[in-house]
């Protein structure tokens, strides 16, 4: 397994824009996927995002298609969110998660190993 650690989070004006981190340590010479996901208060966790092991293939939820891209620096080990012209309802915790063997990405089933999560708030 590996370790994620995600940080950028804070505090952000609706349309403003924030960039989250995610900091992939340990077993980085295996084939690992990343997923983004984001957690609101009494709400179920909610997919966000997901990139291939080798940057390929990404793909998002449908209430932020157009306004997130998730990237991944190889070099690195560290895959990034960037949001853009967020809204009150993409306030919450941001969790990045790693798998090797992930089958259905908008699943947090299939990843191993998750961050602590970063707080997103967006005021209006």
């Amino acid at each position: 397994q590996v370790q994620v650690v995600e940080s950028g989070g804070g505090l952000v004006q609706v349309g403003g824009s924030l960039r989250l981190s995610c900091a992939v340590s340990g077993r980085t010479s295996s084939r690992y996927a990343m997923g983004w996901f984001r957690q609101a208060p009494g709400k179920e966790r909610e997919f966000v995002a997901y990139i291939g092991w080798s940057g390929g293939n990404p793909f998002y939820g449908d209430s932020v298609k157009g306004r997130f891209t998730i990237s991944r620096d190889g070099a690195e080990n560290t895959v990034y969110l960037q949001m853009n012209n967020l809204k009150p309802e993409d306030a919450g915790i941001y969790y990045c998660a790693a798998g090797t063997r992930v089958t259905i990405p908008t699943s947090h089933r299939w990843y191993d190993s998750w961050g602590q999560g970063t707080q997103v708030t967006v005021s209006s």
